[in-house]
């Protein structure tokens, strides 16, 4: 084990529990929940670009996403820049709006949005069942990038891998809190960029030329250098498909979105905006384009989804690759700390307090026992998912694409039209959710031929179609507005 390669590491992840620790002090007396959970809403545009785009950068960014670049070439590099506007879009559509009615409900959570405006609890249990089982799959997905990054640099065993990720980022997510979260966010977008553009540069050095490099991927294979991949997987209704599952649809996604209540001014999120969407352009290509490039240094793989930290090992000095391990180790972790923490205000917030055990917020105890209940539901789900990962899929991207369609199916018409359309209902945003959920899983698990089409894009129309009908067939009573 290359003590140059590990130094780095380890003093990356000690800033990152000394941030944990340091939030520590920012936990009021009689404001736990609110700063447990979004951190008292006063982000920075900086700070709010930041933990933007390290959310939405993750495993499948740093790790899948590259992977399936080193296998189809680059048409998936061109296929992966429809992300870029990702970020805009999710502050953009939701932003002020969302901001202006979470403080006006004093909501915490994306489920306090939902009961504030439809007055259900059906939509909020229903909702908060789909997220914690969506978040599970994508949870897991990470906790297997990060095991198979530390396997494949440190030579530990892929279980001793899990076991040191998934403990460190249980430990300071449980600590912090939504404050430590966003926090390590920026220390993490921060190393993102410095390993992406480090490793990129390195790989651009390793084969002579950017145009020695294509040329050489064309030898390999033609089809790597064309826009529709060796085999033409990547066809124009999957590009289509693809924009709206990983760009548009990203403002459905409750980890993302609930950083849309938590900024502190508008001129935060204007600068937020701006920021994020610049990180984004940058990650998306030099991490993907490293990845296709890759092919030629390093032809030779048993997984795609390892391209990566072997291009780390291969093209940079041991120093810079324990730089660069800390960039893509600070995309798994920004985003698995996010939906760790979205999970246990779930749990604790949407369920527990408001449905099995509502006393617990008040006493002279009340913050003690909120404080503890929150470390043992975020253990509790870490450890499941922690079962869950010791059996990885071979090709993390294809189980992350899977659960973050389920979420768009089941959030996105019910959160966008419920912010902007007077008639959008309960009955309308219950059917949605359903008819999303089924249609969306009938149609992966019987993968029925639909030309290159992706089952989020009929999913989307469909239970839009069920949201509009059903609305205005059974509105929202007069009451349940108020």
């Amino acid at each position: 084990m290359n003590k140059s390669l590990i130094i780095p590491l380890i003093s990356y992840l000690l800033i990152v529990f000394a941030l944990a620790f340091f939030t520590r002090r920012h936990n009021k007396a009689g404001s736990f929940l609110n700063e447990y959970f979004i951190g008292s809403r006063s982000m920075g545009g900086f700070v709010l670009a930041m933990t933007l785009a390290a959310t939405y950068a993750s495993a499948s960014s740093f790790i899948g996403g590259p992977g399936a670049a080193y296998k189809m070439g680059l048409g998936w590099v061109l296929l992966a820049m429809v992300q870029l506007p990702a970020a805009w879009l999710t502050l953009g559509v939701l932003g002020k709006k969302f901001a202006i009615e979470a403080r006006r409900h004093n909501a915490l959570t994306l489920n306090d949005m939902l009961y504030a405006r439809y007055k259900s609890r059906s939509v909020v249990i229903l909702a908060s069942l789909a997220l914690l089982l969506a978040f599970f799959g994508t949870m897991v997905v990470q906790f297997v990038g990060g095991a198979r990054l530390l396997q494949t640099v440190t030579g530990l065993s892929y279980f001793q891998g899990l076991f040191i990720f998934a403990a460190t980022v249980g430990v300071y997510t449980t600590i912090g809190g939504f404050r430590a979260v966003v926090l390590t966010d920026t220390v993490q977008g921060v190393m993102m960029l410095i390993g992406t553009l480090l490793l990129l540069a390195g790989v651009i050095h390793a084969g002579g030329s950017l145009s020695q490099l294509v040329t050489q991927l064309h030898a390999i294979d033609p089809g790597l250098v064309k826009p529709y991949g060796p085999d033409g997987f990547i066809s124009q209704p999957f590009i289509l498909s693809f924009w709206v599952l990983v760009c548009f649809g990203v403002i459905a996604l409750p980890h993302a979105a609930v950083r849309c209540m938590s900024y502190k001014d508008s001129r935060s999120l204007h600068k937020g905006m701006i920021i994020s969407t610049v990180m984004m352009g940058v990650l998306m290509l030099g991490t993907h384009l490293a990845g296709a490039l890759g092919r030629v240094i390093v032809p030779e793989l048993e997984s795609p989804d390892q391209i990566m930290p072997s291009l780390m090992m291969t093209v940079l000095p041991p120093m810079l690759a324990g730089i660069f391990l800390a960039g893509p180790m600070a995309a798994i972790m920004s985003t698995i700390d996010s939906q760790l923490i979205q999970a246990s205000a779930t749990l604790l917030k949407d369920l527990y307090i408001n449905y099995i055990n509502p006393e617990i917020v008040e006493g002279a105890n009340a913050e003690r026992r909120l404080s503890r209940s929150s470390l043992w539901v975020t253990a509790i789900f870490a450890g499941l998912v922690f079962v869950a990962a010791t059996k990885p899929p071979d090709m993390i991207i294809w189980l992350n694409l899977l659960a973050l369609g389920g979420l768009q199916a089941v959030f996105l018409w019910p959160l966008v039209f419920g912010l902007y359309w007077s008639k959008a209902s309960a009955h309308g945003a219950i059917a949605s959710m359903l008819s999303g959920l089924i249609c969306y899983i009938a149609l992966m698990w019987l993968k029925p031929d639909m030309a290159g089409i992706h089952p989020i894009v009929p999913t989307l129309v469909v239970n839009l179609v069920v949201f509009v009908t059903v609305s205005l067939a059974k509105p929202q009573a007069l009451a349940e507005q108020s």
